[in-house]
């Protein structure tokens, strides 16, 4: 097997010693190399499998929109509309003027319609007071109203 080894010890005794060589257990590393290699391509294969899934949570979600005709002041809007367009549809379909035009769309958030002396700002933001604010804040008159809001949550 190996090699025998002499030492000499201070009281001059001599001290023989066999040392075996290290032998690595090759069938345990192959199948622990085996174990690795399959569990990354089952993770591999799940997250590939379950990607599509977790797509299309990530793209669910309420739309909303709100549609002006600003020489009338007519308005119209959505809330809870699966789509964007299903949402800009129904808020042209609310307002109800053959020139409405969808001024502010929103997904899973808030609009609001400011109203001015002269013209309307529309905003958007994630809750209800932030997108009045900033309607609020584009107006920059005192005159401004929110003539109308909506929220998909």
């Amino acid at each position: 097997m190996g090699a025998a080894a002499k030492e000499r010890l201070t009281n001059g005794a001599v001290v023989e010693s066999r040392h075996r060589p290290q032998r690595h257990d090759t069938n345990r590393s192959v199948a622990l190399i085996k174990a690795t290699v399959l569990c990354l391509t089952l993770a591999a294969g799940i997250a590939f499998i379950a990607e599509p899934a977790l797509a299309k949570v990530a793209k669910k979600g309420a739309h909303g929109a709100i549609a002006l005709q600003r020489e009338t002041g007519q308005f119209g809007y959505a809330y809870s509309a699966s789509t964007s367009r299903a949402a800009k549809m129904e808020a042209l379909n609310q307002c109800g003027h053959p020139r409405c035009e969808v001024v502010a769309n929103f997904r899973n958030a808030c609009g609001a319609l400011a109203r001015g002396p002269k013209k309307y700002f529309p905003a958007t933001g994630a809750t209800r007071p932030e997108a009045e604010a900033k309607a609020l804040r584009l107006c920059a008159a005192r005159e401004c109203e929110i003539a109308a809001w909506a929220c998909t949550k």
